[in-house]
């Protein structure tokens, strides 16, 4: 009799603890009776018949991610290796979302690989279309052409994309050097062509500074020139004038005008000694020779006096 107690005891304790259930955050229990779909747990703890309801699976609701290594051929027929990282995750967690992920595919071995392939395939078909030259420049347009093409089949699995990154894109060997060779001569022709507009401004600089230092210098020669010209004529002037005013009181002195010329004519030899510089200058020293240039200092000297 005791030993039926123990059995009814234990079978009582097994159905309570069958009878819950305990669902972690970031996970949906899917529940079936008999194998045929019953409802869904929420995280926590939920209550289910015990020995007929059973859980069939527990779905993720959480982000996952997956890396893919594939290739491609362009358009050109050029071969492309790509390898990308792949971010999804349930589209929510409806229940009719929640039933498509526990029963379209068998296990997630299987979703794994047609994920995988549908994405792979629509890179590729994309490619197809493109050059080479094209695909380094095309990331984000891949992309966003991938989810547009996956994206209604991912929703009917119950599943959507976050994001796909294309992480390295690189091509065969032979095809890598002579991209690499085709980048080294546009740098090389840039670097011309920016070494020539270069040596070109700075000798347009210099032919500019060239030509504004020849301007001013010729303004300042011109200037100089006036000045100097200036100059001569007031020393001219007041040359003129203090003969004129010697000339004026010695008449009225009745002294001999000639005397003042005499005296000037002097100067300017004692002048000439005292300054030379090596240079030789011939003056008539007769009596005939100083008499004539007399004659033609006191012409001179008449002429200022009539124009005055």
């Amino acid at each position: 009799m005791q030993y039926f107690i123990y059995i009814i005891i234990a079978i009582i304790v097994a159905t309570l603890l069958g009878s819950f259930v305990t669902v972690q955050q970031g996970q949906i229990a899917v529940v079936t009776i008999f194998g045929k779909y019953r409802r869904i747990l929420t995280p926590g703890l939920n209550f289910k018949v015990p020995f007929i309801e059973q859980i069939f699976r527990r779905v993720s609701i959480q982000n996952r991610s997956v890396e893919l290594e594939f290739q491609a051929t362009t358009n050109d027929q050029a071969n492309v290796f790509f390898k990308a990282m792949l971010l999804y995750s349930v589209i929510n967690q409806d229940e009719e979302s929640i039933k498509n992920v526990a029963f379209k595919f068998m296990d997630d071995r299987s979703f794994m690989q047609a994920l995988v392939r549908t994405i792979e395939g629509s890179i590729r078909g994309f490619i197809a279309t493109k050059r080479q030259g094209e695909v380094l420049s095309l990331r984000r347009e891949i992309a966003n052409d991938v989810k547009e093409n996956i994206d209604q089949t991912l929703e009917e699995w119950g599943y959507h994309l976050i994001d796909l990154q294309l992480n390295d894109i690189t091509f065969d060997e032979v095809i890598m050097k002579s991209m690499s060779q085709v980048v080294a001569s546009q740098n090389l022709k840039a670097a011309a062509e920016n070494e020539g507009q270069a040596l070109l401004i700075t000798k347009t600089k210099a032919a500019e500074a060239d030509g504004n230092a020849i301007k001013i210098s010729a303004l300042a020669e011109k200037e100089a020139a006036q000045l100097r010209g200036q100059g001569i004529a007031l020393f001219r002037k007041e040359v003129a004038k203090g003969m004129t005013e010697a000339a004026h009181e010695m008449k009225q002195e009745n002294l001999d005008g000639s005397y003042l010329l005499f005296s000037m004519w002097t100067e300017a030899i004692k002048h000439f000694a005292e300054n030379g510089t090596g240079n030789t200058i011939f003056l008539d020293g007769s009596a005939d020779g100083m008499q004539r240039t007399m004659q033609q200092m006191m012409s001179v000297e008449k002429g200022n006096a009539t124009r005055q």
